[in-house]
Parts: structure tokens; C-alpha cells; sequence
């Protein structure tokens, strides 16, 4: 989001939360399958809702909601999202239990909260359980974070913080052009942990501290994947799964001018990364592999995030066998300045897993 415009079960080796949260909610990690680990499919078919959140009228303005990351715990979704309009973006978050409560949640807005006004937008919610703190991670300029114990008090999140006190690391500046330094994302492994961001020009960046060490000492950002701007944009994302491999969704623009999904898979985070479906005609999410449950109100399927089921730690493991991914989308014939865009957030379901 720029600012102008696995589990299938518990195994072994994967960690799993304490039954419960510190000044939290209790985290239930119940088994969902009996299959084992399984390879992801080549080709994705998707099923869509219709749009289920948008701005409420309570005098804010705000034009639209966008870039959720979601959890599920105990059977509540928790959500954080930008709040954008022509005056800027800042953040939002509420809760619900099925999908169908969604349009009815109530909001919070973070601005109310030592996280503060100003620019804060594309957030990333997870538990980092050496610290037993939640963090939010989020774009304001630099690359911020804030923290919180308990995820139920909106009123929690501590001011922001930034992993590169310097300023933007030079080699975003020598490549940048005149894109945007967005989407920043952070998980772990047993060792380090890496921070990803990208420019709106092509190049997808990679940061790493120890587990020790984090949130500080980001190394300089290494070029994790380049390509073409438009076929390499915003909104990465990398999960875990069961398996130990890695999975890698880059937001694109495609060929008709809307936004879709590509994917990789590694068996590192450090990559190498391994093309899984990522062209306009094999593509991870795009209109013309998701089937809508009524009217076609999209054909963007843009920043979005993966439902994290139960575990919500720092290793962003999700289950291959039950992948649902919460979206922004847009009326086709809207247009306009770019931050008053008429952005929605609504769900698609994995119709054929591999396992």
C-alpha cells in the first residue's frame, strides 16, 4: 500500500503457543488434520464473498479499508487495516466471529492510542513469544512497529518505534525511483528474523536480526527477488509451513491494469525462491481464477493476508489444507485520486488443496 495515491496439524517440530496469552486471549492449538504435510498445488481455484467491511458513516471521511492482516483465535477474528483518504492513512481494528458479522464490527481507530496520527498504514499483527508481547508492524515513513500485551485493548499500542534509525537504507534510495518504500513483514525461524519491504519499483527487500536481538539490529537489506515494477509490486507476504518450506505471495499489476497475486515457495526464508503460480494465466488469486458467490464486485484481488488459525506467533505458520485469505477489493468502475479510492475487504477460500 503506497502512501500518495500451516498448518494442517501440530507436528513435532513446529511451536506451538502456550494455552494461553499473557493479558490475552486464551489460544486454543487444536488439530485440524490428520494429514500429513503435503506439497501446495500447482494451479489455485479460489471462491469469493462479497465485500463484508468497509468505512463506516461516523463523520471520519474515511474513503476506504484496506491491507488487513487477520488472526483467528478461539474462534474471534482479529483484524488490523489502514484507514485511508485524501487527507492520508492511519490504522483500524476490530473483531468478529463469522464472516457473516463482519460488516457490523465495531471499529477502533489505533490514532486514539499512544500509537498515535499521522501516517501510519499496511499493518502486520503477530505474537512474538520471546518477549510475550503482540507487535504491529507498519509503514510511517520508515519502518515502525508498536507493542502491546493484549491484543483485546486497542488502547494498548505503544508509540511507534522504527527498525532502521538511520532513515531509509541506502540501497531502497539507489533503486526506488520513483516508487514508494511500503509493506513491511516480518517473520522468524528458531534463529533470526527478516524483515521484508518493498519499493513499488521492482525490487523486494530482505533484512534479518537474531531472535535475540530483534526487534534491533537489522542488518542492511539485502535484494531478496527483482523483476519488472509491475510484475514485482507490493504487499509481500512469506508463511511457514508444516513441511519446513516457505511460501512467498508479491502483490502485481496486471496487463489489464488490475491488481493480483504471484507465489513462490523456498526452503529457506533467505530464498532461493521457486516460481509456484505466479503468471496472469497461473496465477496464486486473480479474477480469472476466483468464482464469486453473486455479483463480480472486483476484479482486484489486492493487499491482503492469509487467516493465521491458532498459531499466531512469529513463525506465520498456516495450514496448506485450509487457506483463506482476506483482501481488499474495489468496484471496477471506480476511479479518482488514489487515496480516496473505494477499497473493501472481503474473503476468498482455497477450493483445491493438495492434500
Amino acid at each position: 500500500m503506497r502512501p500518495s495515491v500451516l498448518f494442517a496439524c501440530l507436528w513435532a517440530s513446529a511451536t506451538a503457543l502456550p494455552s494461553s496469552l499473557p493479558a490475552g486471549p486464551d489460544v486454543s492449538i487444536v488439530q485440524l488434520s490428520n494429514q500429513p504435510p503435503s506439497d501446495l498445488p500447482t494451479t489455485w481455484q479460489w471462491t469469493s464473498t462479497g465485500p463484508l467491511v468497509g468505512p463506516k458513516n461516523d463523520g471520519r471521511g474515511i474513503a476506504g479499508i484496506k491491507d488487513p492482516t487477520i488472526i483467528l483465535i478461539n474462534g474471534t477474528h482479529h483484524v488490523f487495516a489502514s484507514t485511508a483518504q485524501s487527507a492520508g492513512y492511519n490504522l483500524v481494528y476490530f473483531t468478529f466471529a463469522g464472516w457473516a458479522d463482519a460488516p457490523n464490527a465495531t471499529f477502533y481507530y489505533l490514532d486514539q492510542a499512544p500509537l498515535g496520527t499521522g501516517y501510519r498504514a499496511a499493518p502486520q499483527v503477530f505474537w512474538f513469544a520471546p518477549h510475550k508481547l503482540w507487535y504491529l508492524v507498519y509503514q510511517n515513513g520508515n519502518a515502525a512497529y508498536s507493542t502491546n500485551p493484549d491484543i483485546n485493548n486497542p488502547k494498548g499500542w505503544t508509540a511507534p518505534k522504527v527498525f532502521y534509525p538511520d532513515g531509509m537504507p541506502k540501497i531502497i534510495e539507489q533503486n526506488i525511483g520513483d516508487g514508494y518504500w511500503v509493506d513491511m513483514w516480518v517473520i522468524c525461524d528458531s534463529a533470526s528474523c527478516h524483515l521484508f519491504s518493498s519499493d513499488d519499483n521492482g525490487q523486494l527487500y530482505r533484512s534479518e536480526t537474531s531472535l535475540e536481538q530483534f526487534p534491533n539490529g537489522m542488518s542492511q537489506p539485502v535484494i531478496a527477488m527483482q523483476d519488472n515494477r509491475n510484475d514485482l509490486f507490493e504487499a509481500a507476504c512469506v508463511y511457514s509451513l508444516p513441511n519446513g518450506k516457505y511460501l512467498l505471495l508479491v502483490e502485481a499489476i496486471g496487463t489489464d491494469g488490475h491488481r493480483w497475486f504471484r507465489s513462490w515457495t523456498a526452503d529457506s526464508i533467505r530464498g532461493p525462491w521457486q516460481g509456484l503460480a505466479n503468471t496472469e494465466q497461473n496465477p496464486w488469486a486473480r479474477s480469472n481464477n476466483v468464482q464469486f458467490d453473486g455479483d463480480v464486485w472486483t476484479k482486484s484481488i489486492s493487499h491482503g493476508e492469509i487467516i493465521r488459525d491458532g498459531t499466531v506467533d512469529e513463525k506465520l505458520l498456516i495450514d496448506p489444507c485450509n487457506i483463506r485469505f482476506m483482501y481488499q477489493g474495489m468496484d471496477p468502475s471506480a476511479g479518482g485520486e488514489y487515496n480516496a479510492l473505494p477499497w473493501r475487504l472481503g474473503f476468498i477460500t482455497h477450493n483445491n488443496p493438495a492434500c
